[in-house]
C-alpha cells in the first residue's frame, strides 16, 4: 500500500511541475516581450541614432516646463532616447539657447522660446544633482560650455503618442 500511495504523489508532483513550468513560461513570455511592441518609427528613428557620428559631444533635447527650471533630456552619441536623463543646466560658463526675458513684449522670443528643439552640446556632468522647487524634481546638474542646434523641429522624443506631464515632460505612451 505504501508504494501505491508514493507513486499516485509521485504523479501529483509530476503534474504539479508541469502546470508550474507550464505557468512560468506564460508568465515569462509576458514580461520578457514587455507586454507591448515597439512601434516601427521608434526602431527606425532609433537605427538614425546609432549612424551618429561618435565625439565628444551630448545630444541635448530642450523640454519647456511651465515654470520650470530643468533644460531638457541628453544623451551620448548613439544612445537612444530611453537612456537620456532630464537635467538642470549649469550656465556659468555658457548662457542656455534660451536664455531670454520670461514675460517679452512686443512680439518678441521669450524664455522657453525652443521648447522641443534638438542642440549639440558640449559640456558635462558636474556629479551634483540640483533641486527644481517648482517640478519638485532632483535632477543631475550640466555644466554647460558651448552649444549648436541641430533640427528646429525633430517631432516626438520617446514615442509617436506620447503625451507631456503636468510638467511639460513627455511621457511614453502607457
Amino acid at each position: 500500500m505504501t508504494k501505491m500511495f508514493a507513486k499516485d504523489r509521485e504523479k501529483r508532483m509530476m503534474w504539479g511541475m508541469r502546470g508550474f513550468v507550464f505557468i512560468l513560461t506564460v508568465v515569462m513570455m509576458g514580461v520578457g516581450s514587455g507586454c507591448r511592441t515597439v512601434a516601427p518609427e521608434v526602431v527606425a528613428r532609433d537605427r538614425r541614432i546609432m549612424e551618429e557620428p561618435a565625439g565628444d559631444y551630448w545630444v541635448g533635447r530642450r523640454v519647456a516646463g511651465e515654470r520650470t527650471r530643468f533644460w531638457g533630456f541628453i544623451r551620448r552619441p548613439r544612445q537612444t532616447w530611453a537612456q537620456a536623463q532630464l537635467v538642470i543646466l549649469n550656465e556659468r560658463e555658457k548662457a542656455a539657447p534660451d536664455r531670454l526675458v520670461e514675460t517679452p513684449g512686443g512680439g518678441e522670443r521669450g524664455y522657453q522660446y525652443d521648447d522641443n528643439r534638438e542642440y549639440r552640446l558640449r559640456g558635462r556632468l558636474s556629479g551634483r544633482r540640483v533641486y527644481d522647487p517648482n517640478s519638485d524634481k532632483i535632477l543631475p546638474e550640466f555644466i554647460l560650455e558651448d552649444y549648436e542646434e541641430v533640427d528646429a523641429a525633430p517631432g516626438w522624443l520617446f514615442h509617436p503618442r506620447e503625451k507631456r506631464d503636468a510638467f511639460g515632460v513627455p511621457q511614453p505612451p502607457r
